[in-house]
């Protein structure tokens, strides 16, 4: 009996000693990300937890003032991408297109892609695997009680998330998420 508690004893030892390595080594780890990391994955982490979802965890939504229309924001989406100079590079009209192949109507979705093409190739020239996250999104969409919500990606994983981005790399990213977060509250008022 003995001899099991002292193996025991010595499994907790190493375990203990590996939980403290390990803590370690993660915290000179982090201590290499961008300041605001720390913040960025607890605000995404408490998404997460609330919702269960991590898509919800992972986007900036604005539910539509009651009383505008789809085309109304449409519209104002569009207008305030072209006033904010951002590059609109396609349009899918998924819902038409669910209602097609269904061939019943289906909830209106309409997708718009954005970018700015030399941040695009800044950001990629950092990491190749940006282009995956490129160019912007951003989707009117009517939910399942007819309420109108505009979602875009929360981009504050990918400017404060790891290692700090340069300097001017930076401030681009941060102009965008700007110009994405304008679209977004202001196209759910309805502005132009």
């Amino acid at each position: 009996m003995r001899f099991v508690k002292n193996v025991l004893a010595v499994i907790g030892l190493v375990a203990i000693l590996g939980a403290g390595v390990g803590y370690f080594k993660m915290k000179s780890t982090l201590a290499a990300f961008d300041p605001e990391a720390g913040a960025t994955y607890k605000r995404m982490m408490d998404a997460l937890i609330a919702t269960g979802n991590p898509a919800e965890a992972t986007v900036w939504k604005a539910q539509v003032k009651d009383g505008l229309t789809f085309d109304e924001v449409d519209q104002s989406i569009k207008s305030i991408a072209n006033a904010m100079n951002i590059k609109g590079v396609g349009e899918l009209p998924l819902g038409d297109q669910v209602s097609a192949m269904e061939g019943k109507p289906w909830r209106k979705l309409k997708i718009y892609l954005y970018c700015n093409p030399l941040t695009a190739a800044k950001m990629i020239d950092f990491s190749d695997a940006y282009a995956a996250y490129l160019p912007c999104r951003v989707a009117l969409l009517e939910d399942k009680n007819k309420k109108l919500w505009i979602y875009t990606l929360d981009m504050d994983m990918m400017i404060h998330g790891g290692k700090p981005l340069p300097p001017a790399l930076k401030e681009e990213a941060i102009k965008v998420k700007e110009i994405m977060k304008a679209v977004l509250e202001k196209g759910s008022q309805g502005e132009f």
